[in-house]
Order: structure tokens, then C-alpha cells, then sequence
């Protein structure tokens, strides 16, 4: 390909030998770059870089908060940590039912699980990694206590909910409403509160002696079984706080459920597709959602489909709805309930499922049955939202969202919805053909109340639980709620060659379809798979509170054009046409067939950046 004939991106496409870090914060992949360059690994540079994204991007996720990672050692099999915390001992149907409840609040302390992040960090550290605890850490602890530019989204997000942190949660009010104000977009901010829990971490850490590995297990004992997990535990049953139903409530978490969790290593769920092996969590996150999605998408031979075509889109978008309607009946723990994952990825499923594909748009589709059983319903409450949106959709009626609370969702920090923020995702690769995807999340600042002796919030992830007793995703003790994060990894030939992955609840692996087709279909570079307009549909249950259903939904960005608009229209489908650049944060990282390393991040929201050498 000649230079002329290089199509345009906003960005180039980073080539290079040394390592590559891409994120969603420009600071957190210099940070992994400055690991690597000093001789560390993928696995260091990763706990690096995501430590100071729970610093920066404090709207988006927290030192709190959960984390799934995929990732693979070069020669080696890939794996999956599980850093989704568990619902807390005392968390029970009937605990809620006591509370007049019959959801769990999208904020506040009774949504809190264990804070997985911080232990799976430690996990990767100790097992792959080669430094130690204090120097992964000292960057985060850099910009908790020196400053950091805190970008518009950020104060924003601080701006939509100071009146409740005013109200209601004067420990986040002191914490991220300085003098009483709120903060100006790329002021410098600091959170010395959490600087100094870091440093106290880390000092712990050195205390245990010149053993790394003892160093890590210091650490990881401090917050989950000293001075953290017990700062956790007395601030959930002494404080009682209004959440999201309007009324105040105490927690449910408790120290000792800090104690009794441990980081789970697994092996990935995976699908041979387009002469690769994808790589996803099991079915306690939504990644084999991408599985299933893909196993449709590779019967319909869309090679010679146009990339940006209504055609594709109708596609993309149909079998969406018929993979995301199993994850919303039958994905959960598969430790505490029967997931027939195995079934679900079967081509056989997939040929039984792609032939229910119409030229128009479905307003309500059924999960299957991969193993001849009938699916587990809804929960009557929200099987009747979906039903009346599904109703009023075919009467011509529009369909109107539930109203939200300030704080609520993957985060929602307007009260009509109207404006979401994302999550987190990181990917690094490194000279001797290490691989890391990873996508932190929760303990957003706009949906927990500051702990004050710490510094941070604690994640909300058990609003993704029914209150509801026999269902697959029904609350229970110690049990992990169904999370919308999903890493990615893509092997070839047995190889790590992609780590990708963006922030966005339930539209994380829609927005990745479009970019691995992009890319492993179509033939596009990373930048410009990233680059290419992208759309999802919202025919799904919302995984977050009030959990609402837009039948036939579908939001495209503006440069696919009115004619893509139009067709999709006449198909049936209800359009919202985005704002250019819009949708999806996406980054990658990658490990050509020539063993050069290659990166890329999304120009959405003026804030991703990959860097490399």
C-alpha cells in the first residue's frame, strides 16, 4: 500500500518493537509505557497503568471496584482472572424483602460487593509479574497526592451530583467538592486521603521484607484483612445513607466477606472464528455474549458485505437482540447455577438461532433452548416492563424510559438518563510477547459515598441481582452478580495477536463486534477498525437499575449518513442518530504475524491514548 493510498485516521496506527500501551487515559498508558521501558513486563506495566486509572478517571471506576482481565504469557495458555467481588454474607431475598425493597438500589451501601480490583491487581502481580508492590504503585500514588488534571467529563459528572453529595453524602461532598465548589475541568486535583492509604500499602509491603512475593501477600492482607477490609466493614454498619430509592439505608458488607474472598483464575470461554481463537470471561460477565454474537455473525458469509452499509448494520443488530436475550435469561454464576455455556457456543445452536433473522426488524425475541430446556424467565416485575415496552411499541406508542436517580447505572448521573458515563479498559503488549486486556470498573465517585479513612467508594455491581428468589441472577451469599465487563483477547495459530476492549455496560461487546469485524473481516488496520462509525441496539434488559428495554432500538453515529438512516428506518428499526463521534471508547493492542507491536486508541471523548516504542 502506498502513502497516498493509506486511508485517513484520526490518529496513526503505533508500530514499534519495545511495548505498547493503549488505554482510555492518557496518563495511565504512560505510566504502563515508563514500566515497560524500565524493563518490566505486560503484567507489571498493566497493574501500573490501572492503578492510576482508578485515580484518574475517579467518575469511572475506583481503587474499590471490580476487574476482569484475559491474558496470556508468551508460549503460554490464556487465562481469565475473576476480579468481580461477591455479594456480601448477609445478602439474601429476604434481607431486601425486610427493607420493603424489591430491587437492590443502583447506589449507595446495599448495593456494595466486595472491591475485587485491588486483589486481582496484586494476583496478577505475584503470579506474572517481576516487581514489587511500592513501585507499581508509586505512580497512582503520584498523581493521588501531587495532582492530576481532572478532565471535563469528570467534573461534570462531580457537577450532576453535588447537590446530593451536599445533601446526603458529606464525606464525597468533602472529598471531590473542595471549598464548596465544584471543581473546574483540567484543574489539578488531588485525593490525599487516597494517596495516603496507597502509601500506608505500600509500606506494608516493604515492612514484610525484600521478598516480592511477600511483599504482594502483605499487601494484599492490609486491605482484605486489616486496615482497608476493617474501614469497609465499620463504615457499612454504622452509616446509613439515602441511595438511589430515595431513602437511606445502611450495608450489608462486612469485613470478614473482605477475608473470605479470593481472586479466581480460569480458563477463558472461547470460539474459533475468521482463523482465530477469541477469548472471553465465563458466563458471570457478559463476554460469551460476544461468543454467541460472532457464531451468528460467521454463518451469514459477510465478506463481501460493505463495512458502513444498512445491510450490515440490520445484521449486526438482529442477531445482537437473539445473543443478548440468553445472556439477559440464562447467564449467572456458573458456580450457583446452571449455565449450558457449552450448548450456547455450539454451531449447531448458532444455525438453530440464525434462521429466526428477518429482512425487518424484530420488536420481541425469545432466548433459545441450547439443550432442549426451556429458558429461566424474567422476574415477573421485569418481564412485565418488557412485555407493556414490547405492547406499546406495536401500537405505535413511544416507549419511555424509567426515571433515574442521580448515581445510577454504568454510571447515569442525570436523573432522566440522559447522560452516561463509561467505565475503563487498558491493553498492553511487551517485547517478549506478553498480552494483557483488562476493563476496571465501579466504585464510580457518583454512585457510593466516599469511606473517609480511605479515600475511595465501594463498587455497586449487586444492583445487577434479582431480588428475586430462582432465578440465574437472583442475590444470594457470596454469590458474584452478572457484570457487563468484558475484556478480549484474540489468539492466532495459539498466539496472543489482539487485546482490545471498551467501557460501556451493556454496549461493551456490541461495540466490539463491529471493530473485530472491522479488522479480521474487512481487513482494516486498528486505528481504522477504531475509527469507523460504530452503533449498537438497545432491544436488551439494561443490566443497571431500573433495568429498561427499547424494543427495536438502534443508535447509529451521524457519519453513517441519512441514506444507512433511512433503509434501517424502512427495515423498522427505531433510529437515534448519535453525534459523530460518539459511541465507543475502544483501544487494542497487538502482536503482528512479524512480531512487531502494534496499538491504537479511540479519539472519542478526547481522552484515550495509546503510546509505544
Amino acid at each position: 500500500m502506498t502513502p497516498a493510498s493509506r486511508p485517513f485516521t484520526t490518529r496513526p496506527e503505533l508500530v514499534g518493537t519495545t511495548g505498547m500501551v493503549a488505554s482510555t487515559h492518557w496518563l495511565a498508558s504512560q505510566s504502563g509505557m515508563a514500566v515497560l521501558e524500565a524493563g518490566g513486563n505486560a503484567f507489571d506495566a498493566a497493574v501500573a497503568a490501572g492503578l492510576v486509572l482508578h485515580v484518574v478517571e475517579p467518575h469511572l471506576n475506583g481503587l474499590g471496584g471490580d476487574l476482569p482481565l484475559v491474558a496470556c504469557t508468551a508460549g503460554g495458555d490464556p487465562f481469565v482472572l475473576c476480579g468481580q467481588g461477591t455479594a456480601p454474607a448477609a445478602a439474601t431475598p429476604e434481607a431486601f424483602a425486610a427493607l420493603g425493597l424489591d430491587h437492590v438500589p443502583g447506589t449507595g451501601l446495599l448495593a456494595a460487593v466486595v472491591p475485587g480490583a485491588f486483589g486481582t491487581w496484586l494476583d496478577l502481580l505475584a503470579r506474572y509479574g517481576t516487581w514489587h508492590v511500592a513501585d507499581v504503585l508509586r505512580y497512582a500514588i503520584g498523581y493521588a497526592r501531587d495532582g492530576f488534571p481532572l478532565i471535563p467529563q469528570a467534573a461534570t459528572t462531580i457537577g450532576a451530583v453535588a447537590h446530593h453529595f451536599r445533601s446526603h453524602w458529606p464525606t464525597s461532598a468533602e472529598t471531590y467538592l473542595p471549598d464548596g465548589a465544584v471543581p473546574e475541568p483540567m484543574s489539578r486535583f488531588r485525593l490525599p486521603v487516597l494517596a495516603a492509604t496507597l502509601e500506608r500499602i505500600a509500606d506494608e509491603s516493604r515492612a514484610a521484607g525484600p521478598s516480592r512475593e511477600a511483599g504482594i501477600e502483605a499487601a494484599r492482607r492490609a486491605f482484605y484483612e486489616g486496615f482497608v477490609a476493617e474501614e469497609i466493614g465499620r463504615f457499612c454498619a454504622t452509616q446509613s445513607l439515602v441511595d438511589s430509592t430515595g431513602h437511606a439505608h445502611g450495608g450489608l458488607l462486612t469485613a470478614d466477606d473482605l477475608t473470605a474472598w479470593r481472586v479466581r483464575e480460569e480458563a477463558p470461554a472461547t470460539l474459533e472464528v475468521a482463523g482465530r481463537t477469541v477469548a472471553k470471561t465465563g458466563p458471570w460477565g457478559q463476554g460469551p455474549v460476544l461468543l454467541q454474537h460472532l457464531a451468528l455473525l460467521t454463518g451469514m458469509d459477510l465478506a463481501d458485505t460493505r463495512p458502513g452499509t444498512a445491510e450490515l448494520v440490520h445484521a449486526v443488530v438482529e442477531t445482537a437482540k437473539l445473543a443478548y436475550a440468553d445472556r439477559d435469561h440464562w447467564y449467572g454464576d456458573p458456580d450457583r447455577t446452571d449455565v449450558p455455556l457449552e450448548a450456547l457456543l455450539s454451531s449447531a445452536y448458532a444455525d438453530e438461532r440464525r434462521r429466526l433473522v428477518s429482512p425487518d426488524a424484530a420488536d420481541d425475541v425469545a432466548p433459545g433452548s441450547p439443550d432442549g430446556r426451556p429458558a429461566p424467565p424474567l422476574p415477573p416485575a421485569v418481564a412485565e416492563r418488557v412485555a407493556a415496552a414490547v405492547a406499546a411499541r406495536r401500537a405505535g406508542r413511544s416507549v419511555s424510559p424509567a426515571t433515574r436517580a442521580a448515581g445510577v447505572g454504568e454510571p447515569t448521573i442525570a436523573r432522566d438518563g440522559s447522560t452516561r458515563g463509561d467505565t475503563c479498559h487498558l491493553d498492553v503488549v511487551d517485547r517478549w510477547g506478553n498480552v494483557v486486556s483488562a476493563t476496571p470498573s465501579g466504585a464510580w465517585l457518583q454512585s457510593s459515598p466516599v469511606i473517609p479513612t480511605l479515600g475511595f467508594q465501594l463498587p455497586t455491581r449487586a444492583q445487577m441481582f434479582w431480588v428475586e428468589d430462582g432465578f440465574p441472577g437472583s442475590v444470594a451469599p457470596r454469590k458474584r452478580p452478572r457484570t457487563t465487563l468484558s475484556p478480549t483477547l484474540v489468539l492466532r495459530d495459539g498466539r496472543p495477536e489482539i487485546a482490545c476492549g471498551t467501557p460501556g455496560g451493556d454496549q461493551q461487546d456490541q461495540w466490539q463486534v463491529p471493530f473485530l469485524l472491522n479488522h479480521l473481516v474487512f481487513g482494516m488496520g486498528l486505528q481504522e477498525a477504531i475509527d469507523a462509525p460504530t452503533f449498537h441496539t438497545t432491544h436488551l434488559v439494561s443490566s443497571f437499575d431500573p433495568r429498561d428495554l427499547d424494543p427495536a432500538g438502534v443508535h447509529v453515529e451521524e457519519r453513517f449518513g441519512p441514506e444507512v438512516v433511512g433503509e434501517l428506518r424502512r427495515r423498522g428499526h427505531e433510529v437515534t442518530v448519535t453525534a459523530p463521534w460518539s459511541l465507543g471508547r475502544l483501544s487494542a493492542a497487538a502482536i503482528g504475524h512479524d512480531g512487531m507491536l502494534h496499538a491504537a486508541a479511540n479519539p472519542r471523548g478526547m481522552q484515550g491514548y495509546a503510546v509505544g516504542r
